[in-house]
């Protein structure tokens, strides 16, 4: 199997969500000896792209997403060491947009934040993920730790939405409020009610949250 053809059929295990093959195709493109850089580029970016498209046009659903998800982590998990390991050997210094997510403290739903999570690594991203009911705290110090360009906050419960106020004051204060994009979502949190907590962003889903990361770090450079 050459490049093209592994690359193919690497692409349709992830859109098909068959997380065994992918696994399986992953190993193969380093046992080929395939440079995993450019398998994460121009295979799984591609592949997940083409599932964020299939969802906007309401082909796919949450499930066909999710599963599609699933395999893409199972082969990236295969990829990153390969990944690191050339770039120590080749001397690398290419800087991955780093972004910080969690869920914000007082709520414990994480199903939109763990998708968030795929399609940016599937983005190509570094995602620090630091799971549900996130204190102020600890999105800060995670963000100074990791030298974020992004930091994405979900709320799934009204109640918790504050809370993003709350954390970008904190950034204010401790004088990095610049230094990184803030981005909010969550099935109840709007448009308005992202630019009255001070956010750059607000995305109605994972896929356009990648979209707009992207637009958001291409700004800032």
């Amino acid at each position: 199997m050459n490049k093209d053809e592994l690359f193919k059929e690497l692409s349709e295990a992830i859109i098909n969500g068959n997380h065994i093959k992918a696994q399986e195709l992953a190993h193969q493109s380093i046992k080929d000896n395939i440079n995993p850089t450019n398998t994460l580029k121009e295979c799984l970016i591609l592949a997940m792209d083409i599932v964020g498209k299939k969802f906007e046009s309401q082909e796919f659903f949450l499930p066909e997403i999710l599963i599609a998800a699933r395999a893409m982590e199972h082969a990236l998990d295969i990829l990153k060491p390969a990944i690191e390991a050339r770039r120590k050997e080749e001397k690398i210094d290419e800087k991955q947009i780093v972004v910080v997510l969690g869920t914000v403290k007082g709520d414990i739903h994480d199903i939109g934040k763990n998708l968030l999570k795929f399609f940016m690594e599937g983005a190509g991203f570094k995602v620090i993920d630091l799971g549900k009911e996130v204190s102020a705290e600890l999105f800060i110090h995670a963000v100074n730790e990791n030298h974020a360009n992004i930091l994405c906050m979900s709320a799934l419960i009204s109640t918790t939405m504050p809370y993003f106020r709350h954390v970008i004051d904190k950034l204010e204060a401790e004088g990095i409020r610049a230094k990184v994009k803030v981005m909010v979502g969550g099935a109840p949190v709007t448009k308005e009610y992202a630019k009255k907590s001070k956010a750059d962003a607000y995305a109605e889903d994972a896929i356009k949250a990648v979209q707009i990361a992207r637009l958001l770090v291409e700004e800032g450079k």
